[in-house]
């Protein structure tokens, strides 16, 4: 199958892995990313994922219930080898290799990350799970995905998010907002919308990496971006 991206970085929220729960890991919820992956990835399609961590501990809200700030954001990196480690194992469970590679040395848990390996993994065939964040406190896992997809060369970095995609103010609480289809970094921070953080922006817009955010609690919608270049999400360029 033709696809227009050879190889994806997939970021994915820890929140959106709490289902309906309210914390933690949803087992349904994780079923449904594993078989949506593991058919973008049998199409053809390499796949590195980013897994956030706020379904476990946030860094930024431990720090503001007194947390050390670094400890908190190390906190916050344990969480997302946590839910790197349950996609991992759903991935497995439904015929999908996947590899968990960590950002700071955490044998035999997973590997230590390399680009070159992570790579590796990548040309077999197996979903690269890429964890720790960027292994550095006061960067969040948007930072880490966006230095993740420029190293592996993804072609593009999709964020899986709650929306549809980026609108001119937060849908939720706005009714009048309107949704982009399209939409220039520098916009996206002149307009200063929650898409990513600005670290991230600036690094995806240094580097060339495109990024489609889409809702990926829609069963379908990840297919439907990848595999039928369907007008879904918002693209930032």
């Amino acid at each position: 199958m033709e696809t227009k991206y050879k190889r994806v970085l997939l970021k994915l929220s820890g929140e959106s892995l709490m289902g309906e729960q309210g914390y933690g890991i949803d087992t349904k919820r994780l079923g449904e990313y594993a078989e949506q992956i593991k058919e973008i990835a049998q199409a053809g399609i390499e796949v590195a994922i980013v897994i956030g961590g706020g379904n476990i501990f946030r860094g930024l809200s431990g720090a503001s219930k007194g947390f050390d700030r670094v400890k908190g954001d190390q906190m916050g990196m344990l969480a997302t080898v946590i839910n790197s480690l349950a996609l991992s194992s759903a991935l497995e469970a439904v015929g999908q290799p996947a590899k968990v590679f960590t950002a700071i040395n955490m044998f035999p848990i997973g590997e230590h990350y390399s680009k070159w390996k992570a790579i590796e993994a990548l040309k077999t065939g197996a979903v690269s799970i890429l964890a720790g964040g960027t292994g550095n406190p006061f960067f969040t896992t948007d930072t880490g995905s966006a230095l993740r997809g420029i190293e592996v060369e993804a072609d593009v970095m999709l964020k899986g998010t709650r929306v549809d995609g980026i609108y001119t103010a937060d849908p939720e609480k706005d009714p009048t907002a309107t949704k982009f289809d399209e939409i220039s970094y520098d916009e996206v921070y002149t307009r200063g919308l929650k898409v990513m953080d600005l670290t991230a922006t600036a690094l995806c817009k240094e580097n060339n990496l495109p990024i489609i955010v889409f809702n990926m609690d829609v069963v379908g919608n990840l297919r439907k971006v990848l595999l039928e270049d369907a007008p879904i999400g918002t693209l930032v360029y």
